[in-house]
């Protein structure tokens, strides 16, 4: 036999025992994933939450979005303290959590379909392609947003609502207290309908092609990493912080356009994407539609870095925690 044919075969052999040798099998990989997605998302979003709160600031209160971060942080802390750039942390993380599992989850189950697609062809590699990574990524960031756009609507609002000090409080009398996540929720079903929670949910799936972005490029980068020596979770941290710079960067005037429909009160006017993206540039000029980028990126690339670092260490504890159960069973 041909030792081309050999190698072939060879390359087939390893690529089909990668794969989960059943359904139940390929579940539970899924869910390793999803968990180890959701404990990274959190653990990284906890570190560099208060760079979300600065960003978020920027982007809705169009007036202070030229201030600058330094200047952004010592105004919350004086006038709100410590916790002030810590608001809607709680539902942040319960969203981060949410939204991570989803994603990761859809996306394994996506990577395993066109993995085992790739067998039946007989492709020698069952690593994805660009398109493949593309596609993966497409229907986990829609499934994602659909799930977790109302989760987002009540962090958008916590994170920027505005100071209750100053000019609001009267000398010697004390702020009014933030109010509660399960507050905010109810009190915008209460005052502005269930319909809402789905504010600015088309620019959230215009932003669909961040992570698409994002993760193509790590997927890419880990596979001519790999060919080489195996990626460790040092090198996952810096691949996915160059994937998150460039995808966030390219993105983020929908990011902004997302966070102004998110918080766009009853009383105001209920305008769609494309008028809210000519209302920011006609008021504010195309600068207006990058308020907040310099907090944001650098938020983005720390959380992308640390998320992925996290999520390989996760997904190696969920597997071997699987396997000693497994064993422990026999």
């Amino acid at each position: 036999m041909a030792p081309s044919t050999n190698t072939a075969q060879q390359k087939l052999a390893e690529s089909t025992s990668a794969v989960p040798s059943s359904t139940a099998a390929q579940q539970s990989d899924n869910v390793a994933h999803a968990l180890a997605g959701a404990g990274g998302g959190l653990f990284s979003m906890a570190l560099t939450y208060p760079l979300i709160t600065l960003s978020t600031r920027a982007q809705v209160e169009s007036k202070r979005a030229q201030s600058s971060t330094l200047k952004a942080a010592r105004r919350i802390l004086r006038s709100e303290g410590l916790p002030g750039l810590y608001a809607g942390l709680e539902s942040a993380l319960f969203g981060i959590s949410v939204t991570n599992f989803v994603y990761y989850y859809w996306y394994e189950w996506t990577r395993s379909f066109f993995e085992k697609a790739a067998l039946k062809s007989g492709r020698a590699s069952k690593k994805l392609t660009t398109i493949e990574s593309m596609i993966a990524g497409a229907i986990a960031g829609s499934a994602t947003v659909l799930i977790t756009n109302p989760i987002w609507v009540v962090n958008t609002r916590m994170t920027a609502r505005k100071s209750e000090s100053e000019e609001q409080v009267l000398p010697g009398a004390k702020p009014a207290k933030a109010p509660s996540t399960i507050g905010t929720l109810l009190a915008l079903i209460r005052d502005e309908g269930p319909a809402r929670l789905f504010a600015g949910v088309m620019p959230a799936l215009v932003l669909v092609i961040n992570p698409i972005l994002q993760y193509t490029v790590f997927e890419q980068l880990k596979n001519m990493l790999e060919k080489k020596r195996r990626v460790t979770p040092t090198d996952a941290f810096y691949l996915g912080a160059l994937g998150k710079l460039l995808a966030t960067s390219i993105t983020y005037p929908y990011i902004t356009v997302k966070s102004r429909m998110h918080v766009a009160g009853k009383d105001g006017p209920k305008e769609d994407m494309f008028t809210t993206f000519r209302n920011i540039i006609r008021e504010e000029g195309y600068a207006g539609l990058y308020g907040g980028i310099g907090p944001k990126v650098t938020q983005s690339v720390i959380t992308a870095a640390f998320l992925f670092a996290f999520k390989d260490a996760l997904y190696t504890l969920t597997v071997n925690a699987r396997k000693k159960i497994a064993l422990g069973r026999k």
